[in-house]
């Protein structure tokens, strides 16, 4: 693989195979049969743009049409209730007013998020917005800040430890100035919601992508599962493997995703929250693959600023909720066990054992 840095919209493709076969006896039985598998087959597909990204749904199953009008619908909430540039959304709102009664939903998320700051040593961090806000990252206004501004925030106006919780009356209250933001786990939950209501209307069989963090639902409508294409961290146009996915979340983080380069030097736009600075870690692409949405879009960020050693010792630690692809900066692929049957790949690769 080529090392070449590139800005690119998605880091994660798709490639979805859908084979139809009608079978039937007499004349009569073949039109029932076809009817009957056309309404229990239906297709649809629909792109919504949100949370700062296209986003494509595809549905198989009956009224699939109606379910991604729905589908659509719940994600323009969503984000809605979240973005942190809407004057209406709730996060804009606490952050200006540092003391909101918020939604069940928000609240939960936010809960969340203070939760697996601890679970990941503080890698994963919420209140690293004005941060992200500095570095220029949520304006595209992008400049390289001095240490001295990055102390001033780290040490003044960061830590989950200031996000204060009354459940009851589902008040939070941000202390020291603080400002949170739920992007890194915002789709992951979005994507794994989504899924979850169009199986309750009645889809066995679809795929939702939302810039990249690819959910799927069941298999394909023969069977197979969803082939999900883990892209190169060095060249857009690459594939580093493949998964075949069912019925799970497959979200990547990277390096190459966004950035901006300065002096000759790339700057991008994963922060770690105990330097303030683009982590520069061995790791230049994480993949997590989990039943659970939200944590895989929470992990693919926490591994990549742990680094490769210790990412791989989380996994060993919490192998029983999620797998694992890394890339390293020298372009060394490793795998966890648990996907090793539906893994491919043309390089050769390292499967981690958990043990």
């Amino acid at each position: 693989m080529k090392i070449k840095i590139r800005k690119c919209a998605g880091i994660l493709m798709l490639w979805i195979m859908c084979i139809f076969v009608l079978t039937g006896c007499e004349q009569n039985q073949k039109k029932q049969a076809v009817t009957e598998k056309k309404t229990s087959e239906e297709e649809a597909s629909i792109d919504v743009f949100a949370m700062d990204t296209y986003m494509t749904l595809k549905a198989y199953g009956k009224n699939a049409k109606s379910v991604l009008e729905d589908a659509k619908a719940e994600i323009q909430r969503l984000d809605q209730l979240w973005s942190v540039g809407n004057k209406k959304s709730e996060i804009y709102q606490l952050n200006q007013k540092k003391k909101l009664k918020v939604s069940e939903e928000t609240l939960n998320l936010i809960e969340y998020g203070k939760r697996m700051n601890q679970v990941t040593g503080k890698a994963f961090d919420i209140t690293i917005y004005p941060l992200m806000d500095l570095w220029g990252f949520t304006t595209e206004k992008y400049k390289v800040p001095t240490d001295e501004e990055i102390n001033e925030i780290r040490e003044n106006q960061m830590g989950t430890q200031y996000i204060k919780i009354n459940k009851k009356s589902r008040v939070v209250t941000l202390e020291h100035g603080i400002e949170i933001d739920l992007g890194g786990i915002a789709k992951g939950y979005t994507s794994q919601k989504i899924a979850e209501l169009m199986e309750k209307e009645g889809v066995k069989h679809g795929v939702i992508s939302l810039g990249g963090n690819v959910q799927s639902i069941g298999t394909k409508t023969d069977g197979s599962r969803w082939k999900v294409g883990i892209q190169s961290p060095d060249d857009s146009m690459e594939m580093v493997g493949a998964y075949q996915s069912k019925g799970e979340s497959v979200i990547t983080s990277g390096a190459y995703e966004r950035y901006f380069e300065k002096n000759g030097t790339v700057y991008h736009h994963i922060l770690d929250p105990s330097t303030g600075k683009p982590s520069r870690k061995n790791l230049t692409s994480v993949t997590i693959i989990s039943k659970n949405g939200t944590l895989a879009d929470t992990l693919s960020t926490s591994l990549f600023i742990m680094g490769r050693d210790k990412a791989i010792q989380f996994w060993r630690n919490h192998s029983k909720e999620f797998q694992m692809i890394l890339v390293d900066q020298n372009d060394k692929i490793y795998i966890s066990q648990g996907i090793q049957k539906y893994f491919t790949s043309d390089y050769n690769y390292t499967v981690v054992k958990d043990k």
